[in-house]
C-alpha cells in the first residue's frame, strides 16, 4: 500500500520544500520507494533535485490537465529509489483549471488511483497558498506535515491550515490527519524557545517530536541539487531528518495497523 502525504504551510520560507526532499530520501535511505511530487510553479523541488523545470519535461499539471497517465511523468533522480514529478511555472494554470470541473478536489486522488504504485510513499509538495491545489492533495493524502518556525507570523499562519483541514475533514478526506514539524529552530533564541513550548501545550501529540535546526549546509545541499543527507550526510541536519524518517515510519506502521 502506498501511503500520501502532504506537505505544505501558508506561510512561505518554513523549509517546506526542504523537507520533502530530506524526508524523501531519508526515507529512501531507510528501505523504502519514494516519488516527490512537485506541486508548486515555483518549481523548488525541481531545482533542488538539479533539474531545470524550463527544459520542457512532462510535469504533474500534465496529469491534472490532460489526464496523462502517472506512470510516464515520474523520473529518476539519480538516487536509486528516489523519484520524482517536476514542475514549472505553468503549474499556475491549474488554480484556473482545476475550480472549473466537478469534484475537482479529487482529480489528483484519482489520476494517482489508476495504476498500482511501485512506491512506498508518495510526497506532495505544495504551494504556499491554500488554492485548489493544496485542496487536491490533502484530499488525496493521509498525512499532513506542516513545516513552521517558532516564530510569530509561522504560528500565526496555522489558524488558516486548522481551517483548511477541517474543511477537507467534513468534505472531502475525513480520515486525513496531521504533524506539526518545527523547522529553523535556534535553541540560542529565547522567542523560539517559548514558542515551541506554546505550541507543544496548544497541539500536543500534533507537534512532531523531532525538531530541525538552523543549519546552512541545507542551503548548500539544495545548490548542489542533492538532499542533505547525501550531500553532508553527518551534518546536524541530515541526522535530523534521518530521525524524523524514522518517526513517521513509526506513525504510519501504527496508523496502519489501528484499524485491526
Amino acid at each position: 500500500m502506498t501511503y500520501f502525504i502532504s506537505i505544505t504551510n501558508e506561510k512561505g520560507g518554513v523549509a517546506k520544500t526542504t523537507t520533502a526532499l530530506s524526508l524523501g530520501a531519508a526515507l529512501v535511505e531507510a528501505g523504502r520507494q519514494v516519488l516527490l511530487v512537485d506541486l508548486d510553479a515555483q518549481a523548488n523541488l525541481t531545482l533542488a533535485l538539479g533539474t531545470d523545470p524550463l527544459n520542457g519535461h512532462a510535469t504533474i499539471l500534465n496529469a491534472v490537465a490532460d489526464q496523462s497517465p502517472i506512470h510516464k511523468l515520474w523520473r529518476e533522480t539519480g538516487i536509486p529509489g528516489l523519484f520524482f514529478i517536476p514542475s514549472n511555472h505553468d503549474m499556475g494554470y491549474s488554480e484556473r483549471i482545476l475550480p472549473a470541473r466537478p469534484e475537482y478536489e479529487f482529480t489528483l486522488k484519482k489520476a494517482f488511483s489508476e495504476i498500482s504504485l511501485p512506491f512506498d510513499y508518495v510526497i506532495f509538495d505544495c504551494p504556499p497558498f491554500l488554492g485548489s491545489v493544496v485542496i487536491n492533495a490533502l484530499t488525496a493524502s493521509q498525512l499532513l506535515i506542516i513545516p513552521t518556525q517558532a516564530e510569530y507570523f509561522s504560528i500565526y499562519a496555522l489558524k488558516n491550515m486548522m481551517s483548511l483541514i477541517r474543511r477537507i475533514r467534513s468534505q472531502t478526506n475525513p480520515d486525513l490527519t496531521y504533524r506539526l514539524l518545527l523547522t529553523m529552530f535556534d535553541r540560542r533564541n529565547r522567542i523560539h524557545r517559548t514558542l515551541s513550548e506554546q505550541l507543544r501545550a496548544s497541539f500536543g501529540n500534533g507537534v512532531l517530536e523531532t525538531v530541525i535546526m538552523v543549519d546552512t549546509r541545507l542551503r548548500e545541499s539544495s545548490i548542489a541539487g542533492l538532499p542533505i543527507i547525501y550531500h553532508a550526510p553527518k551534518s546536524r541536519s541530515a541526522l535530523q531528518y534521518r530521525e524524523l524518517a524514522q518517526e513517521i515510519l513509526q506513525y504510519v506502521e501504527k496508523a496502519i495497523a489501528q484499524p485491526a
